[in-house]
């Protein structure tokens, strides 16, 4: 009769913990059959739903085992591993993953369920918000029981989360087994987000489908980076492809200069369309030239950037373009420029406002010319300009 017990309370604790059977030498220590009952009360606790209880029951338990021979270890295990459990249900994810941390690593647990209880801390720490060491926590489960699809991209999204794209990148490259089925919707976006971060924007064109000399498959490639908002990304990508001779249509061109500019290398930008404008690749029409000033001015180079906005105003006439010029050359100190530019665009029939004559003074007054200041100034302070008084006093001390 008590090695019937004995088996039948052996197939009641694999129930218990949810596992396959076991060898009996896989199991742990021998249990009384006192504890074998409570284990198994609480268990049926927990099913029909009072997980509190359970929770408050089985850590006293554990509690009070602690210290114990092999056999309390062992039960001191198990009472974690179900209060973990019950905490679970509760929503309590950081208390049960600290009770299965407790679980694993008190002393002659077998490896098997060290390994599942590993597993469960940190799903629990994930979800708990414990993003660094659920992920440290998981890659251990992976490299120890070798992973499944679903707990590697956990893992993927959480090394993600915390922006280490390198470590998402490499465990992204186990799930890349020849003859695999494509990564759709979620985590085809994923993995290629992955990808584009760890800077392997070749693996991110991969997984997008066609072949390195579709257009289609760089502008795809770029717009996700974009979408991330990564316009420095983009501007990569889409270099990479001009590069290769894929990306070379009008609008092709522009689009890479325009991410260069967005991406924060707009010196780069400027420099393609030069040289494309030179090589007649381009044409350097007012809208182009106006996109090569934008560059220059980005890039604070400032003799280029209002050389180019001069080429455009004069290309173009625009008191728009005469008016960019006046408020790019004030912003830099250039008296004589900015007083020019505001000159022209009243010659070009612009509407000159408050504003405008006010730097066209201060631009006058700096050049020395105390008369055209006064009259600027005075023209601002008839427009409403607060300032141009301030000005109108200095100039009369």
């Amino acid at each position: 009769m008590p090695s019937t017990r004995r088996r039948l309370a052996a197939a009641a604790l694999v129930s218990l913990l949810g596992m396959a059977a076991l060898p009996a030498h896989a199991e742990g220590p021998a249990l009384s059959a006192d504890t074998i009952d409570v284990l198994e009360s609480l268990q049926s606790q927990l099913a029909s739903g009072d997980a509190d209880a359970v929770a408050g029951r089985a850590s006293a338990s554990a509690a009070r085992l602690e210290g114990g021979n092999a056999a309390d270890r062992w039960a001191r295990a198990l009472f974690l591993q179900i209060a973990a459990s019950a905490n679970a249900r509760s929503g309590n994810d950081a208390a049960a993953a600290d009770q299965f941390a407790a679980a694993r690593t008190i002393s002659g647990v077998p490896a098997d369920r060290q390994l599942a209880w590993l597993r469960q801390e940190a799903s629990l720490r994930l979800r708990a918000g414990q993003t660094q060491q659920g992920a440290d926590l998981l890659t251990t489960w992976v490299e120890q029981s070798g992973g499944d699809d679903a707990s590697r991209w956990q893992l993927i999204q959480a090394r993600a989360s915390l922006g280490e794209w390198t470590q998402a990148a490499a465990s992204l490259d186990r799930l890349r087994a020849p003859g695999a089925p494509a990564w759709q919707g979620d985590r085809l976006q994923l993995a290629s987000a992955v990808y584009q971060r760890a800077g392997r924007f070749d693996d991110a064109l991969a997984l997008l489908g066609g072949d390195a000399a579709s257009p289609d498959v760089w502008r795809r490639a770029a717009g996700l980076a974009q979408r991330a908002g990564d316009n420095g990304r983009a501007a990569a990508i889409w270099e990479s492809g001009w590069r290769r001779g894929v990306l070379t249509s009008t609008d092709d061109l522009l689009q890479l200069a325009k991410l260069h500019i967005a991406g924060g290398t707009p010196a780069r930008a400027a420099e393609h369309l030069q040289a494309w404008f030179d090589a007649g690749q381009l044409k350097a029409d007012t809208a182009n030239r106006r996109l090569l000033a934008q560059a220059w001015t980005a890039a604070r180079a400032h003799d280029k950037a209002l050389a180019a906005w001069q080429a455009v105003a004069r290309q173009s006439g625009s008191p728009e373009d005469w008016q960019q010029l006046g408020e790019t050359a004030y912003g830099w100190g250039e008296w004589q420029i900015t007083r020019d530019a505001f000159d022209q665009l009243a010659a070009a029939g612009g509407d000159v406002d408050g504003r405008d004559w006010l730097l066209k003074g201060i631009a006058a007054a700096q050049l020395g010319d105390t008369a055209s200041a006064r009259e600027a100034f005075q023209q601002a302070k008839g427009a409403g300009e607060a300032q141009a008084q301030q000005w109108l006093d200095s100039l009369a001390s």
